[in-house]
Formats: structure tokens, C-alpha cells, sequence
């Protein structure tokens, strides 16, 4: 398993929110790069990243944070927000970002998602799903549709998709545990799937949990900030017996 720590990205800032919600943005970072450098020298080899303004806008907005780290480290990126269109992912690849997140448009534009498979393959394109009470959310989570998110899934891997993050937006940002729940519904009810889990990373006891449950990877945010889980243990950990 691998684990994924992440950066969010408001108004040029390293922030966290509370379940998604705007109002409560978090600075948490000083420097981006800074802190991207010491995820690397705690052994991480993938960092996932967030262009919340880009989410909200429904195009890329703070780019050059997400090539820096690309550039400026050795480092993987994952990039999410903004993401709707196949120029945006071919300019963010061409721009050295290794994953590229689709999340509104895999509910509102699955043609895409195909389309992106397709084009650029299976290792570059990662869907995200957010779930709220088990129902997908969109735009930023300003939405939420009528459409189950293990529902979503199975069309979306229909199309090729083979990497999954999902999201219980009930528990981001809140230290309160992975939906363990929903994760192990969601890796039962698809097959022949790598799916990160997002969102509730408390400590040590959900990096386990989830490596129990055979998924492909974990981010972690608060977490790493807050000093309740140690990324280079957390690392350790999830690369035994992998």
C-alpha cells in the first residue's frame, strides 16, 4: 500500500478544510515546497494535491504550485481540481503531474472519463468519489446527486478506470477515522480496481485498517499537520509485505 500526503491549495496557501466545507479553511503549511521536500525525506514516493480554488472555478487556477513540486522534487504527483477537459490533463502531464484526478465530470461528463482512459491510460487517471451519506458529490461538494457511489464506480471501471479515491465527505478533514465501513463495501462491490482511501485519518490504527482491507493506497492530511500520525511510520508500515 502506498500513502499519499496531501496538499491542498487555496488563494496560493497550504490549507485543510473541515468535511469540505469552505468557510472553514485552515492554514497548515508555510511553504509548499517545503513541506512537499519533507514528505519526500519521510520516504514518501506519491503526493496527492488539491486546487480547491480549481474545484470551485471548474478549471486550473493555482498551476505553477502543482509544477513546482514536480520540477523541484522527486516526488509523484497527483493532482485533482479543475480537471474538466482532455487539453487541461494533457498540459498537466506534458507539465510532468504523474496522475491526473477527475471527479465532477466522471458523474457529469462519463464520455471523458472514456475518452481520457483511452488516450492517456489507465495509470494517469485516477476518479475521485465523494460520497456524502453514500450519494456522490460534485462541484467542489457543493452538490450532491442521487447517484450511489459504489453505483459510479462500476460504470466508471465499465470504462477503464482502474484507480479509485474515495471520499466520505462526513469524515474529512475531522480526525475522526476512515468510513471503514464504506470503504470495505466499495472494495467488495468492484473487481480489478486500486482504490486510496481519503478523508477521517486519525492515526496508526487507520493506516492499518486500511491496508487490511487490501486497498491500493491512503492519503493523509490533518493528520501529518495535526502530529497525530507519523508520515515516515505510516510509510513504513504500509510497505511491509506489500
Amino acid at each position: 500500500m502506498i500513502i499519499l500526503p496531501a496538499i491542498d491549495i487555496k488563494d496560493s496557501n497550504c490549507v485543510r478544510l473541515f468535511k469540505g466545507d469552505f468557510s472553514t479553511v485552515e492554514k497548515v503549511a508555510t511553504d509548499y515546497l517545503e513541506t512537499a521536500k519533507s514528505f519526500e525525506e519521510a520516504g514518501a514516493e506519491w503526493i496527492h494535491m488539491v486546487d480547491l480554488d480549481g474545484a470551485k472555478e471548474g478549471k486550473p487556477v493555482n498551476t505553477k504550485i502543482y509544477t513546482d513540486v514536480a520540477e523541484k522534487t522527486g516526488l509523484k504527483v497527483e493532482l485533482g481540481g479543475g480537471i474538466r477537459s482532455l487539453e487541461t490533463i494533457q498540459e498537466y502531464l506534458n507539465m510532468g503531474i504523474s496522475r491526473v484526478i477527475l471527479g465532477s465530470v466522471a458523474l457529469k461528463n462519463p464520455a471523458l472519463v472514456r475518452d481520457a482512459v483511452e488516450k492517456f491510460g489507465s495509470e494517469k487517471i485516477v476518479v475521485g468519489i465523494d460520497a456524502m451519506n453514500g450519494m456522490v458529490a460534485t462541484e467542489g461538494w457543493l452538490e450532491t446527486s442521487d447517484v450511489n457511489y459504489i453505483d459510479l464506480a462500476n460504470q466508471m471501471i465499465k470504462s477503464g478506470v482502474r484507480y479509485f479515491i474515495f471520499t466520505d465527505i462526513s469524515k474529512d478533514g475531522t480526525l475522526s477515522g476512515v468510513n471503514r465501513e464504506q470503504l470495505q463495501a466499495l472494495a467488495d462491490g468492484t473487481a480489478d480496481c486500486n482504490i486510496i482511501a481519503s478523508g477521517g485519518v486519525h492515526t496508526m490504527e487507520d493506516i492499518k485498517a486500511c491496508k487490511a482491507m487490501g486497498l491500493y493506497g491512503t492519503i493523509c492530511g490533518k493528520s501529518i499537520y495535526k502530529g497525530t500520525l507519523n508520515l515516515k511510520e505510516a510509510i513504513e508500515y504500509a510497505e511491509k509485505n506489500s
